[in-house]
């Protein structure tokens, strides 16, 4: 069964590959000829060709011409509704896939399970400096592209009130998988099963407008999250508060340091009455040593509450004395999972 499976996850990948190859000759070879129709000139209905402007020999040439073009791109159109039809059937069964594991997780004490995951990002060898170059290349076969392996078969599990901490070097995929879980990337292969109406990621920056004002990003990130506006209204003022940002709220974001982004950020996620599934990603180390102390005072307070915390850091005190669990990558590889001491001293070990 297992050999069938994998044989069948290769075909089903080979088949990808030959449809994104088709798909992306098809497209850029549309684009020209509907550029070359559209140069064509056009006969009003009507109305006689003007046989002053033409030259011998050339109408049946254009005619001809237009008719494989017209032909062409019919067949065009007919491809990306078909690769379109088969995008949304395999999304349609990945939706599937992930509702009966969210049906069979909510009658467990599992909140979030991720199985196999990986994560692959195609990366442009030789960038085409412009469209023209793109296109030219694309219908030569000559754009070339290598891919990055971010995360590699990752599998664990969190627990109702559980607060994994998730370490590793710089580049490892921490908060790729972060993504995946909150719902903002899909994997490449694998699954997660968590109810994403629950999960609240925060992360520097994350939902804000530098143009904007600090004062309307609090509206602008509210509403993100799923604040209404009269809640807002209501928590405004505490918001300003333990930000930290008295007198500051009128100035334009791109005027505030990272300490000052990332204390409002977290001000906002953190209002709201203790979050289900609460993602932090490289956020408790930032701002000042009073401010750290607020912000985990906040953090045990939800822990308390019953909130479950997945938190990315590179502060092993941080990870050590918050986390029940702690899940170590590394080069999107997953080394190792479980007591916080015994995963962190490894680490450490590991890193001379």
């Amino acid at each position: 069964m297992r050999k069938d499976s994998n044989r069948k996850d290769s075909g089903e990948k080979k088949c990808r590959k030959k449809g994104d190859k088709r798909t992306g000759f098809l497209l850029p070879l549309g684009c020209l000829l509907l550029l070359t129709q559209a140069l064509l000139p056009v006969e009003a209905a009507g109305q006689q060709p003007v046989e002053e402007f033409q030259t011998p020999g050339t109408g049946p040439g254009e005619q001809a011409l237009l008719a494989v073009g017209t032909v062409l791109t019919a067949l065009l159109l007919v491809s990306y509704v078909i690769f379109m039809i088969r995008k949304g059937c395999r999304e349609r069964k990945n939706m599937a896939v992930e509702e009966e594991g969210l049906r069979l997780i909510q009658s467990e004490d599992t909140v979030i399970r991720v199985s196999g995951v990986a994560m692959k990002f195609r990366m442009a060898k030789d960038e085409a400096s412009s469209l023209k170059e793109y296109l030219i290349r694309a219908l030569k076969h000559r754009n070339q592209y290598t891919w990055l392996t971010a995360l590699d078969n990752i599998s664990f599990e969190v627990r109702q009130g559980d607060v994994l901490g998730i370490i590793g070097t710089n580049g490892s995929g921490k908060s790729t998988l972060l993504k995946i879980v909150s719902g903002t990337l899909l994997p490449t292969k694998g699954a997660v099963q968590v109810d994403r109406g629950k999960v609240q990621m925060l992360t520097l920056g994350t939902g804000f407008d530098m143009e904007l004002t600090a004062r309307e990003n609090v509206y602008l990130n509210g509403s993100i999250i799923g604040y209404t506006r009269e809640y807002i209204d209501e928590k405004y003022e505490d918001i300003v508060r333990f930000a930290e940002l008295e007198g500051f709220m009128d100035e334009r974001m791109k005027n505030f340091s990272s300490g000052m982004v990332s204390r409002l950020g977290f001000a906002i996620a953190t209002m709201r009455d203790t979050p289900d599934i609460l993602i932090l990603d490289e956020v408790l180390s930032v701002g000042d040593t009073f401010f750290q102390k607020k912000s985990m005072k906040r953090i045990r307070e939800m822990i308390h509450g019953g909130a479950t915390v997945l938190i990315v850091s590179h502060s092993m005190g941080t990870i050590r004395n918050n986390c029940s669990k702690v899940l170590w990558i590394e080069k999107g590889k997953l080394q190792m999972i479980g007591d916080p001491k015994e995963v962190c001293t490894a680490y450490e070990k590991h890193q001379g």
